[in-house]
């Protein structure tokens, strides 16, 4: 008979998620910050998804091998933890570094590195969610980590923005060229990665397995060789509610980042018609991302507490396919924009896409995977983002200058078309939802 879990409280499960909160501010200042750093230190703009290519390989590799050694972890800190921990601990190092790397290939293999120490983390946390919580709570826990994405980020992308109206110099630099607010937010990124997760690991201990699941657990073959026979044998028993997701996974990754790898290249020239990364206007396209950047992500925060209702009542492929056509006609507008109030309304679509994205297709996956198997699934889950990131770094230079003109703002138009056709993805894997769901209580 299965052990029923403890039911947590809106405080246990805001403490239990906190760590994703440290774990999402780092990639926000990737995010925000990695184009307009690879263009200081000389990197050219029709190259720059290539330098981006950190991001998706590693979570290719990393995160199934990790979400499958974590299924067969027997520690006395957990299953999980310990890939919390050690993916913390050398993100926070990696943050420390990044803002002062000497040359641009330097800065691409540290920015492996970081994305490595990430992938580490975010997938046992996933899992964690899934091991921690009765199926009923498990929207409200994958939620609650979308908002801590929305809130995370938002911080991240605002915090250079925040040290300038603070007294920051806006025009000192490194002798690279990267501004000292920059180097500041990623210290503090540094600070807040570790943090946060030792917060989630002290407050929410993972529960203890019973003796009849460490006995299993132990009687698993070990070793290299078995955790990629288990990762080959998870891929052929793949369910097929989870296949159904990947078409929508596909336009959905490949769109958001082509957004965030040309937003400030767009937004240098649509707003102050420059595209030398070196002046003013490209400073200032650089900081007024992260005004907006951190404005949708705000909306991403408060949008994914009142998801949660949305999606027990509606199903979450029907809420995400709302949100993410939203997304996408506002990413088709944002290059005709030239007033930079107007520029936060497409970001309301934007933020709301985004918390959907960070909590709608996880809840669509819960119920089809095993949970002796929850580690491995979410790993080869997430490659569902990075396959379409390593199709997008390798596909969009072959036709930046030729289809799209050398133009980033029709790199922002594209990434609202892929948007859209997301949606349409999304509409066709709508299914009711259990009533045990429906009737879920946070």
């Amino acid at each position: 008979m299965t052990r029923r879990k403890p039911l947590l409280n809106l405080w246990q499960l805001l403490s239990m998620n906190f760590g994703f909160f440290g774990i999402q501010y780092s990639f926000g200042l990737q995010q925000a910050n990695m184009s307009p750093i690879y263009q200081f230190l000389g990197a050219e703009e029709a190259k720059l998804p290539l330098l981006w290519l950190a991001g998706p390989v590693t979570g290719l590799l990393v995160q199934p091998i990790v979400g499958a050694m974590s299924d067969r972890t027997d520690s006395r800190w957990g299953r999980r933890t310990p890939y919390f921990l050690i993916g913390a601990l050398v993100c926070s190092l990696g943050l420390l570094v990044m803002p002062f790397s000497p040359t641009l290939w330097f800065a691409a293999g540290l920015l492996w590195i970081l994305d490595a120490a990430n992938n580490v983390t975010m997938e046992p946390y996933r899992a964690y969610v899934s091991d921690r919580l009765e199926r009923a709570q498990q929207p409200s826990g994958f939620l609650i980590q979308s908002a801590f994405t929305g809130l995370a980020q938002t911080l991240a992308y605002l915090t250079p923005s925040l040290l300038v109206w603070w007294g920051l110099d806006r025009d000192a630099t490194l002798d690279s060229g990267i501004p000292h607010a920059t180097v500041t937010a990623f210290m503090i990124g540094s600070f807040v990665s570790i943090a946060s997760v030792l917060w989630s690991v002290r407050s929410t201990p993972e529960l203890p397995m019973s003796e009849a699941e460490r006995a299993a657990l132990r009687a698993l073959p070990r070793g290299l060789k078995a955790t990629f026979g288990e990762i080959f044998a998870a891929v052929r028993e793949m369910p097929q509610a989870m296949r159904r997701l990947w078409w929508m996974k596909f336009f959905q990754w490949y769109g958001m980042l082509c957004y965030w790898i040309y937003i400030v290249p767009s937004l240098a020239l649509s707003m102050f018609g420059s595209s030398e990364a070196g002046s003013s206007g490209f400073r200032e396209a650089g900081l007024l991302n992260g005004q907006i950047g951190g404005f949708y992500n705000f909306v991403a925060f408060l949008a994914a507490f009142a998801l949660i209702p949305f999606s027990r009542r509606h199903g979450p492929a029907r809420v995400h396919a709302v949100c993410l056509v939203l997304a996408g006609l506002g990413m088709l507008a944002l290059p005709g924009i030239q007033s930079k109030a107007l520029l936060f309304l497409p970001m309301v679509g934007i933020g709301l896409a985004w918390a959907s994205i960070m909590g709608n297709p996880y809840i669509m996956l819960a119920d089809s995977i095993p949970k002796e198997r929850i580690g491995v699934y979410m790993g080869l889950f997430n490659t569902f983002i990075v396959l379409p990131m390593i199709v997008q770094v390798l596909t969009l230079p072959l036709y930046y200058e030729s289809l799209l003109d050398s133009d980033p703002r029709q790199v922002i138009r594209l990434a609202g078309v892929l948007l859209i056709l997301a949606a349409g993805c999304a509409l066709r894997l709508h299914a009711p939802r259990s009533q045990e769901s429906r009737h879920a209580s946070v």
